[in-house]
């Protein structure tokens, strides 16, 4: 416990799943946080039920304005920031056929732009605190193929090398940044296999048998965010019952 205190973090993306409940892991173990989302009411409805270490501000991932503002209240409000993380992300089941520059574009300026810009406005920042952990959600689609997800595992990819790019360049000035590569968890997200109808066969592709809670994934993002891992950085964490094994 208190794994995190005295340390301020931001989380893109939140409001609901994997976000939500890294900041509630991140405020039970003493952090204060900010978590920016575009879907206002839910998120100012889960802060109110994280409590008084948790806020709200909106964020689109693909403004520059917006992570300037984020990150404006974050330091005027606790005077630092320790760790970012780049957690918000779409996901669609679309092949490549079938895919449209709209669809292209739009997965593109969330997925990878938005986690660039979130590190382009966290960076500066740590550099001058001489410390800081960034930690990007990629994703089993970055790692390997996505038959039928193409433009997503596209990005997921470009995550890997945005992250270890980023690590050689902020080490030296004590910044780590790493990836985080989940399965398929149990989250709002998962709900595009239900309706393509093959959540049956992606639990059978599971070693484990099962999707991953979303406090799960939350467990190893705390321990990047923490001073446990202090000597990880540019690495590629996974958590995927087994998938890529």
């Amino acid at each position: 416990m208190n794994q995190l205190t005295g340390k301020v973090a931001i989380i893109s993306g939140g409001a609901r799943g994997q976000g939500e409940a890294e900041a509630r892991r991140f405020v039970a173990e003493g952090a204060s946080v900010v978590i920016g989302d575009v879907l206002d009411d839910l998120g100012r409805a889960t802060v109110a039920s994280i409590g008084d270490r948790c806020h709200y501000v909106h964020l689109d991932v693909t403004s520059e304005a917006d992570w300037a503002a984020i990150a404006a209240f974050t330091l005027t409000t606790f005077g630092r920031l320790d760790v970012l993380v780049n957690n918000a992300g779409i996901f669609r089941i679309k092949p490549l056929t079938d895919t449209s520059i709209d669809d292209w574009n739009q997965m593109i300026a969330i997925n990878q732009t938005g986690v660039f810009l979130g590190m382009k406005v966290a960076a500066p920042i740590m550099i001058s605190q001489k410390s800081g952990s960034i930690i990007n959600i990629s994703s089993v689609a970055g790692l390997g193929g996505a038959g039928g997800a193409f433009a997503y595992a596209t990005t997921k990819w470009a995550l890997r090398g945005m992250t270890r790019s980023a690590a050689q360049e902020l080490a030296p000035n004590g910044v780590r940044v790493n990836s985080v590569h989940p399965g398929i968890i149990d989250t709002p997200m998962a709900q595009e296999f239900e309706t393509a109808g093959v959540m049956d066969g992606i639990k059978a592709a599971i070693p484990m048998g099962r999707l991953a809670s979303a406090d799960e994934v939350a467990n190893l993002v705390l321990y990047l965010a923490s001073d446990e891992s202090r000597y990880s950085t540019g690495s590629e964490f996974t958590v995927d019952g087994g998938m890529r094994a």
